[in-house]
């Protein structure tokens, strides 16, 4: 017997859903010492916790004949953090105990509450759903939890990362005291201990995370890049790849939202997940990535907590973790039940010593290189292609008519380069990747300066990013000012109050003196100076930095005194309606 001391009816539903043998965690809780006793179990999602403690509650659901009892007030509860972590659950114990006759009550936020209402006064041998909605129901008495006999927490460090700890907590109040209670969680942080120790008594601590994990099934690597080439490198990682299914993890939904179309506008078939999605909007992506319409997903790390999809082989952290934990959770998305997965951290070179000490806590061994280029994305292609197109295939009796007409047209080789060529143009192009410590860097943007920019004088603009500075508006701004051509402009540098410009030193004694003429005949733009400043953008930034708190000038004046720092004075805020043009309103600057 693969499955020791579980009733017939579970084993049965065991072996017909293919379990020969336990997993890890699985067997940790059938052993003797674990049956009756609260738990404190460490294991990974994709671990197989879920038939875990489906197991491990078995005693408390089933009579001897295994067989649950006529359905009325629920026997065991089931927390989760999210949606999707609960109608999972439920799927799986539905299984589980449905030869057993057990019946299951899944209640969660997004789904219609009266007819949960109606399924738990129908009765329920198993209740699952999310805090939310669990403490709805039991504030209006429609849930019942005084013959509750087991009581399981499932990611319980995400539950109390996501805010959950209030609602946690009085559902568990409501719970008799000599109930079991199953604390699941990948991490074992200070407030689950704290957790435990009020609601569990002689729990028993069962760690498999090192086990589970172990990082065997999950390839880490850490991709060092310049810090403006993340998202490039995010391109080219996800082409080298080419996973089925793969997510990005962000820090802010900013960041999600940025990035997602950047990936839609470069040819991915993307969705993003964030706080600002709906249920409606959460449900549609998901479904796109189940459907294999979208491979890529952009994600802040709370909206893909609970998410399950068997496809994914590839993590991509593009904005660093908080710290070890995080990165664990971020990573377990992949590598689940035994299938291979991949988990690459893109670190700007100015952070590594950061993700050097957080991969060293989470006792992981990443492969430290470089974000893959051009030509090792086109060798993967050609592989990827070759093995494609090499696969035996049928010629129905319909195509063989189209196969010969074009065999009669053109040659096998040209044939073959059509392919090719059909099968990259559906592929986004890779990016070209500048190099990745700050010496290259600075080479190689030496290499790329413009003829006739060698030698160029800063211009200062009264104006920056609070003013809705924009180079779409400035240049052509300075080109009439200034009477000179596109061509004839160097580098924009916007800051927060002012910007500078690069002009070269053979023009500037001409553009100095013709914005000087022009000042005031543009109506838009009457407010805005140009003058020319000794010192660039840098120097001024870091005068700025030195400076005390709330007294930092704009810069230099032609006399030589700071200028006093002075607030928007009428800006909209950037990217609205107005954000390509400039302000106006403000007062005329005297010369």
């Amino acid at each position: 017997m693969n499955f020791p001391n579980l009733p017939e009816s579970l084993q049965t539903a065991l072996a017909e859903h293919g379990y020969s043998a336990p997993t890890d965690v699985q067997a940790a809780v059938l052993e003797p010492e674990a049956q009756g006793r609260d738990l404190l179990v460490s294991a990974q999602t994709g671990s197989g916790k879920t038939v875990a403690f489906g197991m491990a509650f078995a005693r408390e659901l089933l009579r001897d004949n295994g067989q649950a009892p006529s359905p009325g007030a629920p026997l065991a509860l089931v927390i989760a953090p999210t949606r999707e972590l609960a109608l999972q659950v439920s799927r799986e114990l539905g299984w589980l105990y449905g030869k057993a006759g057990g019946r299951i009550a899944t209640c969660v936020g997004g789904m219609n509450p009266s007819q949960e209402r109606n399924a738990l006064r129908s009765g329920a041998t198993i209740v699952v759903g999310t805090p939310g909605r669990l403490r709805d129901h039991l504030e209006r008495g429609a849930l019942n939890l005084s013959a509750v006999a087991a009581v399981v927490l499932d990611e319980a460090d995400e539950m109390l990362d996501m805010g959950f700890r209030e609602e946690i907590e009085a559902i568990l109040d409501a719970t008799p005291n000599d109930r079991r209670t199953l604390l699941f969680s990948a991490t074992i942080p200070k407030p689950i201990e704290a957790l435990a120790r009020r609601y569990q008594s002689n729990a028993l601590r069962i760690t498999t995370v090192s086990k589970d994990r172990g990082h065997g099934d999950i390839s880490y690597q850490a991709v060092v890049v310049s810090p403006p080439e993340v998202e490039n490198a995010v391109v080219n990682l996800l082409r080298y790849h080419e996973a089925e299914t793969a997510i990005l993890f962000c820090g802010t939904r900013e960041k999600v939202r940025h990035l997602h179309a950047t990936l839609q506008e470069r040819g991915f078939a993307v969705v993003a997940l964030s706080g600002e999605n709906t249920q409606s909007e959460r449900n549609q992506a998901l479904q796109a990535l189940r459907d294999r319409r979208a491979r890529v997903c952009v994600a802040t790390d709370v909206a893909a907590r609970g998410i399950d999809l068997p496809t994914l082989s590839l993590v991509i952290h593009v904005e660093i973790p908080r710290d070890a934990e995080a990165l664990q959770h971020r990573s377990g998305r992949t590598g689940r039940a035994g299938r291979k997965g991949t988990a690459v951290l893109v670190v700007p070179f100015s952070r590594r010593r950061r993700v050097e000490t957080m991969l060293r806590n989470a006792k992981i061994d990443a492969e430290w290189t470089e974000a893959p280029d051009r030509e090792a994305i086109r060798a993967k292609d050609r592989e990827r292609l070759l093995e494609t197109l090499l696969q035996p295939v049928e010629i129905e009796g319909g195509d063989q008519e189209l196969v010969d007409s074009l065999l009669s047209q053109r040659s096998p080789e040209e044939l073959a380069a059509m392919l090719v060529h059909a099968h990259r143009s559906k592929l986004p192009e890779p990016e070209e990747l500048i190099a990745n410590s700050p010496e290259a860097r600075r080479a190689a943007q030496a290499e790329r300066h413009r003829p006739g920019f060698e030698d160029t004088v800063w211009f200062r603009l009264d104006i920056g990013r609070r003013r809705n500075a924009d180079p779409r508006w400035i240049l052509p701004l300075l080109c009439r000012r200034g009477q000179i051509t596109r061509n004839e402009i160097g580098a924009i540098r916007i800051g927060p109050n002012e910007t500078f410009v690069q002009i070269p030193r053979a023009i500037s004694d001409k553009f100095a003196a013709a914005v000087i003429r022009t000042a005031g005949t543009d109506e838009d733009e009457e407010n805005i100076a140009i003058e020319p400043s000794a010192t660039g953008p840098r120097e001024v930034a870091r005068a700025n930095r030195k400076g005390p708190p709330g007294k930092r000038h704009d810069g230099p004046r032609h006399d030589g005194k700071p200028k006093p720092h002075r607030k928007n004075s009428g800006g909209k805020p950037f990217g609205g309606p107005n954000a390509n043009r400039p302000p106006k309103g403000a007062k005329k600057k005297s010369k």
